[in-house]
């Protein structure tokens, strides 16, 4: 759970920039809202701050929406945190009856070999029948008692065994749940931090390429003032079902925040990369968007997208850098279409049909 320790005239002075940004944005003063401000007046997460700063760049203001996306991404790991420390104590309760119960049987088979003992001990001045039945009598009775305590372990065991299994399936659950994009199923940008993390230390050990996709949909914003927020949900859905048709093997596809996505390419060079990236730009534009309400048709959308490969003593973040860059030499060249970098010094431009694949040089 998220943990603030600014002190009293801090924390005040931080509420007050809060609110006051709630006021300026018109953005509405709930709890959620509320703390997303106080985090970015308080500049504790970065990249929630860049976010932010780059929606006011964009549009100048903070949307219902805006916000509820953005405490989704940065601030929503609040009810995981809480239902992984309940199942967490579920499980910490469950192992404590178990050892509870291993202490009680190892106490039953101590009492057990004292009455052996003991037994033995009589075997020696056993001098008539009825004494040896005494005796038999007791390891009877202690053997009994031993294996009824073995048999009850045993059955709880066998329930805990059950028990902590489905704890487990729970907390997996739960994982899968903090790593998943809500709305479009898809990677969210947690997993896709800690995935392109992984990748680049791997490529780095192997030797492999790793290609990186940054994808922004094309006038996102205006589609979803003209048909609503509903049919703006759909487009996230269906960029997101193009992107996974069109990725295999290890290739994570991600929601990297608001109408961007993304796709990491592990081993992967720049050219395949730039393959997937048409084929999911082509398979976005063919398809037509349907109000199901209405039968009316909304028209195509399409991304623009960006692609870079991961180069030497480049770590993750100078990777997402280069290929935003790409990205928005995409949107500035005219949207819906693929841009790379190129190897020679030169910029190219491939035009066939609706292909539209174009490369810009480092310099």
């Amino acid at each position: 759970m998220l943990e603030y320790e600014h002190d009293f005239d801090s924390a005040i002075g931080l509420g007050e920039r809060a609110f006051k940004l709630l006021q300026e944005l018109e953005t509405p003063a709930i709890p959620p809202n509320y703390e997303l401000f106080y985090v970015f007046a308080s500049g504790s997460n970065r990249k929630l701050n860049d976010a932010v700063k780059k929606i006011l760049a964009e549009n100048k203001q903070i949307t219902a929406d805006d916000a509820r996306e953005l405490c989704e991404t940065f601030l929503g790991d609040n009810d995981l945190d809480i239902h992984i420390e309940e199942v967490g104590d579920q499980l910490s309760h469950e192992i404590t009856d178990i050892l509870q119960h291993l202490d009680s049987a190892t106490h039953c088979t101590q009492a057990f070999g004292d009455s052996l003992s003991k037994v033995n001990e009589q075997l020696g001045t056993i001098s008539d029948p009825k004494q040896a039945q005494t005796v038999v009598q007791k390891i009877i009775e202690a053997s009994k008692r031993m294996t009824e305590n073995t048999s009850q372990l045993e059955q709880r065991l066998d329930d805990s065994r059950q028990q902590i299994s489905d704890l487990q399936d729970n907390l997996e659950a739960v994982r899968a749940e903090s790593m998943t994009d809500s709305l479009t199923g898809v990677a969210n940008r947690k997993l896709f931090d800690r995935t392109l993390s992984d990748a680049v230390e791997q490529a780095r050990e192997s030797g492999e390429s790793l290609s990186l996709l940054m994808m922004d949909i094309d006038h996102f914003k205006r589609f979803n003032d003209t048909f609503g927020h509903q049919a703006g949900d759909g487009v996230l859905r269906l960029v997101a079902a193009a992107m996974k048709a069109n990725v295999k093997g290890r290739d994570l596809v991600a929601r990297y925040g608001g109408e961007e996505f993304s796709a990491v390419l592990p081993a992967t060079a720049l050219a395949d990369a730039l393959t997937v990236a048409e084929q999911i730009r082509q398979a976005v534009m063919a398809k037509e968007l349907i109000k199901k309400s209405s039968g009316e048709s909304l028209g195509n959308v399409t991304l623009s997208i960006g692609a870079a490969t991961l180069e030497d003593g480049e770590d993750a973040e100078q990777l997402i850098s280069r290929a935003d860059r790409y990205l928005y030499s995409a949107k500035r060249g005219g949207r819906n279409r693929v841009m790379a970098e190129d190897d020679q010094d030169h910029a190219k431009v491939e035009d066939s049909g609706d292909v539209v694949i174009e490369a810009i040089s480092a310099a």
